[in-house]
């Protein structure tokens, strides 16, 4: 009998809010679109490496009626714009619009959405990444078992001091994500 020789992909799930682009509540207007400072950059480092980006993303907005689940996908079209400026790309969006009372499985940090990506394209998050600059991103690594770094654009000051009393890892910006990220693939050889 052959054994199964699939060989599975590395990648890093990055917040949309605040880490990839600036912070702004409820965005819905894609003219609003400012990437962070460092995004392009290391995200064509994350790609030099075969890791494959995905954007992971909580819209309460759109439960809220405060915009509709297009407002979403025109932002993020706004992000892929830009991003392909620097010469950077994601591989796919990963959108919860629901309320956080709703209680569903795909808002992080549950990781419905990223599990189903994973078997989509044959991912190993135990060797993949999540970056986002809120607590829920970091506890989403933990629920899929890929290594979580808080970065501090955003709201990541905010947990600053959660990250360091539970040990996880801190960036100050998504270029010292990407640095980190390194230093962990030449560590994994």
């Amino acid at each position: 009998m052959a054994q199964d020789t699939k060989i599975m992909k590395r990648a890093v799930f990055l917040d949309r809010d605040g880490t990839l682009i600036r912070e702004r509540h409820y965005l819905c207007d894609p003219a609003l679109v400012e990437l962070e400072d460092r995004v392009t950059e290391a995200l064509a480092f994350f790609q030099s490496h075969g890791l494959l980006l995905f954007g992971v993303t909580n819209q309460s907005g759109v439960a809220k009626g405060l915009f509709p689940i297009e407002a979403v996908h025109e932002v993020n079209r706004r992000v892929e714009f830009l991003l392909a400026e620097g010469r950077a790309s994601i591989s796919g969006w990963l959108v919860c619009p629901h309320d956080p009372t709703d209680r569903c499985d795909c808002r992080k940090p549950a990781p419905r959405l990223v599990r189903e990506a994973a078997r989509t394209f044959d991912i190993d998050c135990s060797h993949s990444f999540v970056i986002g600059d809120k607590r829920s991103d970091v506890e989403l690594a933990c629920a899929i078992g890929a290594v979580g770094i808080l970065v501090l654009s955003g709201h990541g000051r905010e947990y600053l001091d959660w990250a360091r009393t539970h040990g996880r890892l801190i960036a100050e910006n998504m270029a010292d994500a990407a640095q980190i990220v390194r230093n962990l693939l030449v560590a994994q050889g």
